[in-house]
């Protein structure tokens, strides 16, 4: 009995028709055939119950599908166990990240590699829930969150936190400023990114925003950072936020950046990782993530 023979008969079952099971599988519709026939002279069974319209499946066949799926998802899991024993033997650590961290990568990189000379450190950027996700099934071995969340199955463990900067008009009057008060720019509509693609920092903006005394306007929302920067720039006078790690790399005609105060935008930021024994590389990932707190 073949592996394939299996994968095939699953696929064949979870279709019942062999034309679309050989277009799933990307074979000829004879290979699939030739494979089941051979699985069900081996078993001395009929497995499908085939006419010229339906093919349904056998007592046999029902009785079989169970172990099959679970023959398959133990070699899908040893597999797995492998892979993961030969990341671990070369020392690779797989981080999830995100746009934004700007400086704060590039210390994390460098401390890394001097903490852990002969690891590789493996990037992966997706966004925060995908990256929960991966972090969950294995696929990461930790990632970067922005702002606090409830992950009952992981551990949060606390990294830095980075103030947030006002993106202004080079020519509004508030320009002049070295910092802005945050009330001063109620006037002004908010161009800032929908909550339901980034909630920690939407509701840190407008939290600090009612703190200050007013409800933000809310401008067209923020989409990239070319077209945000250029609207704020060039067309009716708006503003947005930038992490201030991460506007000391823009620069942009037209607008400045400057900090707020009364109150401070912060948000903290923490490394997700499962609740298992850190290995040595997941250790040094963790001292570089501190070491550059500053």
């Amino acid at each position: 009995m073949e592996l394939r023979q299996l994968q095939y008969f699953l696929v064949v079952a979870g279709e019942l028709h062999f034309g679309r099971a050989a277009e799933r599988l990307h074979i000829v519709q004879s290979a699939v055939s030739q494979q089941v026939n051979r699985l069900e002279r081996e078993l001395g069974v009929t497995l499908f119950e085939r006419t010229t319209r339906t093919v349904r499946l056998t007592e046999a066949g029902r009785r079989l599908q169970p172990h099959a799926e679970q023959v398959l998802n133990a070699v899908t899991q040893a597999r797995q166990a492998v892979e993961d024993l030969r990341i671990e033997r070369t020392g690779t650590i797989r981080l999830g990240t995100s746009t934004g961290l700007g400086t704060r990568l590039e210390k994390l990189l460098v401390e890394f590699a001097r903490l852990a000379p002969d690891a590789h450190l493996e990037l992966a950027n997706a966004d925060a829930d995908e990256r929960i996700k991966r972090v969950r099934s294995g696929e990461l071995d930790a990632a970067v969150l922005r702002g606090p969340r409830d992950e009952s199955d992981l551990e949060l463990l606390p990294l830095w936190s980075d103030a947030l900067v006002a993106a202004i008009p080079a020519r509004h009057d508030l320009a002049v400023l070295r910092e802005i008060d945050l009330a001063r720019l109620a006037e002004l509509p908010l161009r800032l990114v929908a909550r339901s693609h980034n909630p920690a920092l939407y509701d840190l903006v407008i939290g600090c925003c009612r703190q200050a005394g007013f409800e933000p306007v809310l401008g067209p929302e923020f989409t990239t950072d070319q077209d945000t920067l250029a609207a704020v720039g060039f067309g009716q006078p708006s503003w947005t936020v930038y992490y201030a790690t991460m506007a000391v790399r823009l620069t942009f005609p037209g607008v400045v950046f400057r900090p707020l105060r009364n109150p401070e935008p912060v948000m903290p930021s923490f490394l997700a990782v499962r609740p298992n024994p850190p290995r040595a590389e997941l250790r040094a990932l963790l001292s570089a993530c501190h070491a550059i707190d500053s």
